[in-house]
């Protein structure tokens, strides 16, 4: 643990909180420079194919602005070191520090599940959101592609939907996102975390880096595809002195709305996000740390509904108003016209997939 990996924002792999068997690395003296025999083998990426039983989730929360999400894959290589997600990964008995960037899980039946759930009789539309848990454009989607296909029929069906993404593969999917923006049934958020790429290739090692992500966020303006930004997460004396920056590059480049949230550390994030500092900037983690508790009521997290995405105490008021008086002067968020809205009353229902009859087919 503390050693940075090249191209990872984990350490390790620390045990889920649902292990009954965990194992602690041990330096037995022998050293890599002895011989190619004992170096540590390459971190490379495992995709594993998933035949999902269902691909619409659904949830209550009233701190998110939908209440059903679309995750074409389980695991996502971009790294993030502070990931809310993290924690799935122990479900699978995996653990969420390194399995959970290495050993990634695609929905391959995803585009076919979501037809089908749409079909449903009585289902009523509401604007889906595509990529929260896990990054819907993560690198594996280049080559698999199950974004792009649940796009297509999210097209064919002319269903409302919203994404968000650090990736700018998502410029691939121009052509099929412009015809949808003009019927008000998409709308694309960037997750932009600092301006600094040497901090984004540490907090994020294998996201696009932040001017990529500024260059899509434009491309997408300029196609007629309505962007906004998410400042996700701040972290105290990490990247929030760039708040506003952020906000102006992303208003610059084209985005209408504008979002924040504080770093959250649920479960076994904590942990691994404690070893980041350490691996990073052992200098400052105290401090980090001390700061995250004074805005938790003394603990790493709350998960309280209307506290989780943005703390409390002195710190999360100056934080409130830093960034309502910059989305004030940048023009952000103030009216609805800047920011359309999704379209339910267009959606077609998919012709149901036909039954396999138990006798097979006569011609």
């Amino acid at each position: 643990m503390n050693t940075p990996i090249k191209g990872r924002g984990a350490t390790g792999r620390i045990p889920g909180r649902f292990e009954t068997l965990t194992t602690h690395a041990v330096d037995d003296g022998w050293q890599a420079e002895d011989g190619e025999e004992f170096a540590p083998r390459a971190l490379r990426t495992e995709v594993r194919s998933e035949t999902a039983r269902r691909i619409i989730s659904r949830n209550t929360s009233p701190d998110v602005g939908f209440d059903r999400s679309v995750n074409p894959y389980r695991g996502c290589e971009h790294g993030c070191s502070y990931c809310f997600a993290r924690p799935t990964h122990a479900y699978l008995n995996l653990s969420p520090g390194l399995d959970f960037e290495t050993r990634l899980f695609a929905k391959t039946n995803a585009a076919e599940l979501l037809r089908r759930e749409l079909s449903r009789p009585g289902y009523v539309p509401r604007p889906i959101a595509l990529g929260i848990n896990t990054d819907a454009y993560q690198p594996i989607e280049r080559k698999l592609g199950i974004t792009r296909q649940l796009i297509e029929v999210l097209h064919e069906t002319r269903h409302p939907f919203s994404l968000i993404t650090k990736n700018a593969l998502i410029e691939r999917d121009i052509d099929l996102l412009a015809p949808l923006a003009e019927q008000h049934l998409v709308s694309v958020h960037f997750s932009v975390t600092t301006l600094d790429p040497h901090l984004s290739a540490r907090l994020e090692p294998r996201a696009s880096a932040p001017h990529a992500r500024l260059r899509a966020m434009r491309r997408l303006h300029e196609a007629g595809i309505p962007v906004g930004v998410m400042v996700a997460p701040v972290i105290p004396w990490i990247n929030d002195a760039e708040l506003e920056a952020v906000l102006e590059a992303a208003r610059d480049a084209g985005a209408r709305s504008a979002g924040y949230v504080l770093l959250r550390l649920p479960y076994e994030v904590a942990p691994l996000f404690r070893d980041w500092l350490q691996a990073h900037h052992p200098q400052r983690a105290e401090h980090v740390m001390s700061t995250l508790g004074q805005l938790r009521g003394g603990k790493d997290y709350d998960s309280r509904f209307g506290k989780r995405m943005r703390g409390e105490g002195v710190y999360a008021q100056l934080l409130s108003r830093r960034f309502a008086l910059a989305s004030r002067r940048l023009g952000f968020n103030a009216s609805r016209e800047q920011w359309p809205w999704l379209d339910c009353s267009r959606f077609v229902p998919p012709v149901p997939p036909k039954k396999a009859s138990p006798q097979g087919e006569l011609f």
